[in-house]
């Protein structure tokens, strides 16, 4: 009788713990471009609590069709073309030479491209983000890379 009782409290306290897992509910795509940095920090990728995910949908239905109604977007919605974008992105900064040296990730969302990492320097960060903005079908490139040892400005994933 005891054990049952100490299992139900474990339940009852880890239950919400559980509820607020994060996932990528969305699945938006989350891809390693390019490995050269040792130490860069490995960014969470795009991770939703349950709660964010009810906050969110909405938002993104609204906003995805939007792009299609105002004749922006061939696609219905503008979230479908980030699983095309993100490894159309993540081949082009594999194949230029001028990003070999960097330790960078994509995220797509929305046709929106985000750089998550490390780059060598603030000049091949701003180069990066200016040539990954000229990707078909990118609306916008948001440039969250540091340099090494700085801190980074997004959010790390947990060490395993």
């Amino acid at each position: 009788m005891r054990l049952a009782r100490v299992l139900l409290v474990l339940a009852l306290v880890g239950a919400p713990a559980l509820a607020q897992q994060a996932t990528n509910a969305f699945n938006d795509p989350f891809l390693q471009a390019t490995s050269a940095i040792p130490n860069c920090p490995t960014p969470a990728g795009p991770l939703y609590t349950p709660d964010e995910v009810r906050a969110e949908a909405h938002v993104r239905a609204q906003h995805g069709t939007s792009c299609y109604r105002s004749g922006r977007c061939r696609l219905p919605n503008s979230y479908l073309y980030d699983a095309e974008i993100a490894p159309r992105v993540v081949q082009f900064l594999r194949q230029d030479e001028r990003f070999a040296n960097s330790s960078v990730w994509v995220i797509g969302r929305q046709r929106l491209v985000f750089l998550l990492g490390c780059a060598a320097s603030r000049e091949q960060a701003a180069e990066m983000e200016r040539s990954v903005g000229l990707v078909d079908d990118v609306m916008g490139v948001v440039n969250w890379l540091s340099l090494p040892g700085q801190a980074p400005t997004y959010t790390v994933a947990p060490a395993r």
